[in-house]
């Protein structure tokens, strides 16, 4: 086996630059999405912007590791898809994916954080990590979940229950940035995130769009879906170019449909990736 197959092309802790030339992907019902071109550089802020059902969600499963492409080819951190997916997906998160990462609206916030502490204990980490002392790795633990909170602007003493606020009662910003902070607690250099201002009032878009902007600010690369792109992103879009809307118009009125059943299914296809 080539080592360079598994092997991320430089450390997570960093951002991780992104490529695409003519990157789609094509489901049983059509292109999901076709012809993406992009150039980001480490600590990026790239907005993916498109009609519902244009393929924003699955081209963000694509780009990190857990959708396999079809057609094009793109490199994120210096690891190709799709022949690394599996890299990739070690050095990438997601974030607010309906169907991929959904919050449990019973569990409280801190029943999240404690969750996603240990399985990034066990999981998150080289083996030989399991061998220090529990001490040592209940203190990273710990320093993982405070910085996680403090980049996505989440103070749970400031929620109506603190910590023992249950999911269902957040607010959907706040929602939000319990879920960016889950993500960040692996260190990931790419993180992705959906969905970002859907049914947020202005107000709240401008705190979301700030919210990302400082992620990428202190260095995670981050694409996320937008409605309208924000000024300063480097924009991608995934709105079906003229030239094939006439001959793939049929294809497009089902994506919606496929978009969502491809995003539900992606993390079993992935192995719970």
């Amino acid at each position: 086996m080539d080592p360079s197959q598994d092997s991320p092309a430089q450390d997570s802790a960093h951002g991780l630059g992104v490529t695409a030339r003519d990157f789609g992907l094509r489901g049983p019902r059509g292109w999901v999405f076709r012809g993406v071109r992009l150039d980001a550089e480490p600590g990026s802020l790239i907005a993916v912007e498109g009609p519902s059902g244009s393929g924003r969600t699955c081209l963000l499963l694509a780009l990190t590791g857990r959708m396999k492409p079809t057609e094009g080819v793109a490199t994120v951190g210096g690891l190709k898809l799709p022949r690394q997916m599996s890299a990739l997906r070690r050095v990438s998160a997601l974030a607010n994916v309906a169907g991929v990462t959904d919050l449990d609206p019973a569990l409280t916030v801190g029943e999240h954080l404690r969750e996603r502490a240990l399985l990034q204990r066990r999981f998150g980490g080289p083996l030989r990590g399991l061998l220090r002392p529990r001490a040592e790795r209940a203190g990273e633990a710990r320093r993982r979940t405070e910085s996680a909170l403090a980049a996505a602007g989440l103070d749970p003493d400031t929620l109506p229950k603190g910590a023992r606020t249950a999911v269902r009662d957040l607010e959907r910003l706040e929602a939000l940035r319990l879920s960016v902070a889950l993500a960040l607690v692996g260190g990931p250099g790419l993180l992705a995130v959906d969905d970002t201002d859907l049914k947020l009032s202005d107000a709240e878009r401008a705190e979301a769009h700030a919210l990302l902007a400082s992620v990428a600010a202190a260095g995670t690369t981050v694409v996320a879906v937008y409605a309208e792109a924000p000024e300063g992103a480097v924009t991608v879009s995934t709105r079906p170019a003229e030239t094939d809307h006439e001959t793939d118009e049929h294809e497009t009125d089902h994506e919606t449909d496929e978009d969502v059943k491809e995003a539900a299914d992606a993390l079993a296809e992935t192995g719970r990736a």
